[in-house]
């Protein structure tokens, strides 16, 4: 449905992004991470038309998203919650945008409930909150009920009961054969949003993949009557080994190698798991920490 290919721009010589290329499928949400300056936010620019590239392209569902007679009915995008007239209320906002989209006027008040601003409905947008004026952003993304969702930090600035009804939407949007690509700092919801990660960092594609495949350390946390014998046997076969929490093993090896060793040692386990990173590690450990 979304498809980027050596996506690339330069500034002055320097490039910014650096030949990204990814695939998104119907029925998935996939964050988009990285430090500040790492491309993310010249990568969704490129892809909605609002940068151009300096070399590859964008296509979704087979064209150039301003190539689309119609782009909002194509794909729904919240680059910038903040651009908007400040002097009009929420209603006349989305009944101008479902105007400019022919999508049937009423749709602005369904999409206004549909994220929670049905109450400040009659209200100028100049006097909501940052988050109220998220879930405005969201609700122009979504008034077309277009297939793919292209969101910049759509949390940004929302309490916890407007963070919950967003994870709430867009994994219902997923469940229901659409693709949602959005970026985010905030890694714990994250977490519980995602299930396709894209790390990139200094331009470039650092890790793509599902989270679940992402957060595997190819390590094991193992446990036994035995600890002191099961140790010496993971050590014996070459397998680095540490102290885990609870008395338990850290071992450098995946869960079958682990069982296999102790299994040709005669030595018995009570327990083995895979080590999981959680997504700050991993965040981390591609990045390098925040770039300067």
């Amino acid at each position: 449905m979304l498809s980027v290919r050596e996506l690339t721009k330069s500034y002055n010589g320097a490039r910014a992004v650096d030949q990204v290329s990814f695939d998104l499928q119907p029925g998935t949400v996939t964050a988009f991470l990285g430090p500040n300056g790492a491309g993310k936010s010249t990568t969704l620019r490129m892809i909605t038309g609002l940068t151009p590239p300096s070399a590859g392209g964008a296509w979704i569902a087979g064209r150039p998203f301003v190539r689309w007679p119609n782009p909002s009915h194509v794909a729904g995008v919240l680059l910038d919650a903040s651009a908007v007239h400040p002097g009009r209320t929420g209603r006349s906002h989305l009944r101008n945008a479902a105007r400019l989209a022919k999508v049937p006027l009423d749709r602005a008040d369904a999409t206004l409930a549909e994220v929670g601003l049905a109450d400040a409905a009659t209200r100028r947008i100049g006097k909501y909150s940052l988050g109220m004026r998220q879930r405005l952003g969201l609700a122009q993304a979504l008034l077309t009920r277009p297939p793919v969702l292209i969101l910049d930090e759509p949390i940004n600035g929302l309490d916890p009961e407007g963070i919950r009804a967003m994870r709430s939407l867009l994994r219902n949007h997923a469940a229901q054969g659409g693709t949602v690509l959005l970026s985010s700092h905030v890694l714990a919801e994250v977490d519980q949003t995602a299930d396709r990660l894209l790390v990139i960092g200094r331009g470039r594609i650092l890790a793509d993949g599902a989270l679940r495949d992402l957060v595997t350390s190819q390590q094991s946390v193992v446990s036994g009557p035995d600890m002191p014998a099961l140790a010496n046997a993971l050590q014996r076969a070459g397998v680095a080994i540490r102290q885990g929490s609870n008395g338990a093993i850290l071992a450098g090896a995946t869960t079958d190698r682990v069982s296999e060793i102790a299994f040709q040692a005669g030595v018995r386990i009570h327990s083995i798991t895979e080590h999981q990173l959680n997504l700050e590690d991993l965040f981390f450990r591609l990045t390098g920490g925040p770039q300067q």
